[in-house]
């Protein structure tokens, strides 16, 4: 009888901890950007194929599974350069808010960043509340040191209430602008650079008067 030539099959090599553990995060994100937070670890197991036990040796609840998530989607996605880009005065206000807008955007105006955003604020998850701060920390309070620089004004104290909320309402401004398009999927007549552009100029244009007015303290004591 001939002898069999064959090579026997090799077995399936294994997945290295560190392998299997972004594989489960990945699916994770793209599960909570389509479904929203409704979604657990058994939906989960489902769609990676994979037993819930084996899924709990890595995130032994849905609070870890969130927090990596977020650590995947906002925290490893933040450029620590974004700080340079808004306080390095070689170049002018108007230039850097723009670098800075573009290169934002650029990061953040994806499905599954703006639709996790969008699903965690519905369900309360925390997800919004970490961020808004490092936002509002991070990027709003040096735009207004800077703004305050430019005017010719302290920028020592911490910022009033008033020019904090302007610049929100200039971020909120240009975020919804990735909602319409990203989430929304409306067409929109104008590019982003050119939108960016234009918000910078009006905001940047009506400053003086918010930085300059008493109101700007905020309320006084009753």
């Amino acid at each position: 009888m001939a002898k069999s030539t064959g090579k026997a099959p090799r077995a399936r090599a294994r997945i290295k901890p560190e392998e299997r553990y972004q594989e489960f995060v990945r699916n994770a994100v793209e599960l909570f950007a389509e479904v929203g937070f409704d979604a657990g670890t058994r939906e989960l197991a489902q769609r990676l194929h994979v037993t819930q036990p084996l899924l709990y040796r890595y995130f032994p609840s849905k609070e870890h599974l969130i927090a990596a998530v977020y650590k995947e989607i906002y925290l490893d996605r933040w450029k620590a350069e974004w700080e340079t880009m808004l306080s390095g005065r070689d170049l002018p206000l108007s230039e850097r808010l723009q670098n800075f807008y573009e290169d934002y955007t650029d990061t953040i105006f994806t499905p599954e960043w703006l639709r996790i955003y969008m699903f965690a604020g519905l369900r309360g998850v925390d997800i919004n509340s970490r961020y808004v701060a490092n936002v509002e920390n991070l990027i709003l309070v040096p735009i207004v040191r800077e703004v305050r620089h430019e005017l010719g004004l302290t920028t020592d104290s911490p910022p009033a209430p008033a020019e904090t909320e302007l610049f929100w309402t200039l971020h909120g401004g240009i975020f919804y602008y990735g909602v319409r398009k990203v989430v929304y999927g409306l067409p929109i007549a104008l590019d982003k650079s050119q939108v960016i552009a234009n918000a910078l100029r009006t905001f940047l244009a009506g400053a003086h008067e918010v930085f300059n007015s008493p109101a700007s303290a905020g309320p006084g004591p009753a």
